[in-house]
């Protein structure tokens, strides 16, 4: 099969899981980009934080017009991590290819475990997009807020993740929020920490495929539309156990591989 044909594919996949379920697609994408297109780890990273970036905005822009972003939650988040996902993009260019594939691994599976956990949803109904904790509960949100997100950028410059599937759980549980606000934050938190890694990146990405990377993130974009639709009308709850279950598959076949 062409690298052409399997770049579509597979970006199609990253594209509906950003879309529907707010992050996950970077969790492909780096599998995907070493096993099926030949990419080296350090690369595939990179080339991951390209493509998410690009789709997860897009993605973003969907759930913005349907009112699904909660901008000032969305923004601490965005705000703690960007340091961290720098630092975390500078070093990964110095670390072992197969410490970084195994690391990916751990992370693969952490994904499916919280997309597992992740079950809470409330009841539907439409809530404004800027509503808040109540102000007994805001400044411990803020703080575990704040904490996660500089967590998560760390992840996303140093394996070229974005850590949707952390921030979505999060945002669930901790902070109450409704599935489908949850997945619109998420979706700017990751746009926000894939830039800022990619911002330490440059000699990297100046040597990657882009007959490869083009096509893979054009059909991601459009995946990411066709996921927000699926997402309104197929359960949360469904989503995430299904995709869980494929991360598990993917992360057991990377850390054998990364051991052997």
């Amino acid at each position: 099969m062409s690298a052409l044909i399997l770049a579509l594919a597979a970006g199609a996949a990253v594209g509906l899981a950003l879309g529907a379920l707010g992050g996950g697609g970077s969790v492909l994408a780096v599998p995907a980009l070493i096993y099926l297109l030949g990419f080296t780890p350090a690369a595939a990273t990179t080339a991951s934080l390209l493509i998410v970036a690009a789709t997860s905005a897009t993605a973003l822009y969907a759930h913005a017009r349907s009112g699904n972003v909660r901008w000032r939650t969305g923004a601490l988040f965005a705000a703690s991590g960007l340091l961290p996902a720098a630092a975390a993009g500078a070093l990964a260019a110095h670390l072992p290819q197969r410490a970084l594939t195994a690391a990916f691994a751990a992370i693969a599976t952490l994904a499916a475990v919280m997309m597992l956990l992740a079950t809470r949803e409330k009841p539907a109904g439409k809530k404004p997009a800027e509503e808040e904790p109540e102000p007994s509960r805001r400044a411990p949100a803020g703080v575990k807020a704040a904490g996660t997100g500089a967590g998560l950028g760390a992840l996303t410059g140093l394996l070229g993740v974005g850590g949707g599937f952390l921030v979505v759980p999060t945002l669930v549980t901790v902070l109450a929020f409704e599935m489908q606000a949850a997945v619109g934050t998420s979706l700017l938190v990751i746009t926000t920490n894939s830039l800022a890694s990619l911002a330490t990146r440059g000699a990297t990405a100046s040597g990657l495929d882009w007959s490869v990377i083009a096509p893979f993130a054009a059909t991601a974009i459009l995946g990411a539309w066709d996921g927000k639709r699926l997402a309104a009308k197929v359960p949360g709850t469904a989503l995430r156990r299904a995709f869980a279950v494929a991360l598990l598959a993917v992360a057991g076949f990377m850390l054998v591989d990364a051991l052997t």
